[in-house]
């Protein structure tokens, strides 16, 4: 067999096919005209304190226009994600409350230190960008900052082909608020005597999701689409689950600015992973503990489902899931009443729940 000589080598190099970016599943053109296409919706959330700055390397925010109010602003900062909420979005093709769910899981963990939620950016990877579907997330993401009261003013949308499945993505959110100094809410003046108080959630919100799915579609065999008319309520189980998660920022801000410089809010905590029993102690001092009635409130249907189905105890249910209480507040008894009139006149679902006891740092159910 003859050997190739360097001329047959240098015409074969020259009719092999060039091989491009979007050969190797990434797509310059169609990422750059859908992030041109976001920042339309960006704006949508801006306010007078965002410096525009289209295709830009990061977001521009002055500080000074709003912070002047501030003897000593404090940054507040958070950053979360969904967890495998996202597969329920997933197997339902529905994309449009998931962003809510994101902008919800970062901006109240800020305000439960009394901050105000100053601006917001996310983080949408995907193996393979599909317009239609990364713009409902977005959409989400818009209307929670709007909930939120707070900017979204950037992001990354990086397309990831061969490290996420076909069509699925996830996300990531970022956000940073403000607080003065001495307003700072840590929980450090509760005393045993105060009395919990209890926002109502809009069903599971957005954790305790492997268990869901175990649950739902591994031991009972359910579809999303499955009625939940049996059980009393008019949703099918995959509109029930992926509801979105409620942003409680508006109506707490509302109570710390009408009591300025009075600690009427002594603690709050949100209620995500680990329930009930593991956010509280949170912001408990030394020496306090709560005792928590559970018939002060209506649990929502879908726990008392999941609880049945899954055969779940209830300390597991309890330590797992916000079982109806998305927000705990923790005050004096003095001011119970006239926070619970602000906050129903929030538009918040607001109960006595429990109260603090002497103990060390702990939860008890009754």
């Amino acid at each position: 067999m003859e050997e190739e000589t360097g001329k047959e080598k240098i015409m074969k190099e020259k009719t092999k096919k060039s091989v491009s970016y979007k050969d190797a599943g990434v797509d310059i053109d169609t990422k750059g005209c859908f992030t041109s296409n976001i920042y339309s919706k960006m704006q949508t959330t801006f306010d007078g304190r965002v410096i525009e700055n289209p295709g830009g390397f990061g977001g521009l925010f002055a500080l000074n226009s709003r912070l002047k109010k501030y003897r000593q602003p404090v940054l507040v900062s958070s950053s979360d994600g969904v967890g495998t909420k996202l597969k329920i979005a997933f197997m339902m093709n529905k994309h449009d409350t998931i962003g809510i769910d994101l902008v919800a899981m970062c901006v109240n963990d800020v305000v439960v230190l009394g901050a105000e939620p100053l601006f917001f950016l996310d983080y949408l990877a995907s193996s393979k960008i599909i317009p239609e579907v990364l713009h409902e997330v977005i959409d989400g993401i818009v209307e929670g900052c709007r909930q939120a009261g707070c900017s979204l003013i950037g992001g990354e949308t990086p397309e990831m082909p061969g490290f996420y499945q076909k069509g699925e993505y996830d996300i990531a959110g970022f956000v940073v608020g403000v607080v003065e100094k001495d307003e700072i809410i840590n929980g450090k003046n509760i005393t045993p005597g105060d009395v919990v108080l209890g926002l109502g959630s809009n069903g599971i919100h957005s954790n305790g999701y492997s268990l869901v799915r175990k649950i739902f579609f591994e031991e009972a065999g359910m579809k999303p689409s499955r009625s939940l008319r049996k059980y009393g309520l008019k949703t099918t189980l995959g509109e029930e689950i992926l509801k979105p998660t409620r942003i409680y920022v508006k109506a707490i801000l509302k109570i710390l600015n009408k009591y300025k410089n009075k600690t009427v809010i002594k603690g709050m905590a949100h209620i995500t992973g680990g329930g009930l029993l593991e956010n509280i102690p949170r912001i408990l001092p030394e020496g306090c503990s709560v005792k928590i009635d559970k018939t002060r409130w209506d649990i929502p249907a879908i726990f008392k489902i999941m609880q049945d189905i899954g055969n779940i105890n209830e300390r597991e249910m309890f330590r797992v899931f916000n079982m109806g209480i998305g927000m705990a507040l923790i005050v004096s008894a003095l001011d119970v009443k006239k926070i619970m009139n602000d906050l129903n006149a929030a538009g918040e679902s607001v109960s006595v729940i429990g109260e603090v006891t002497e103990g060390e740092r702990s939860v008890q159910v009754i």
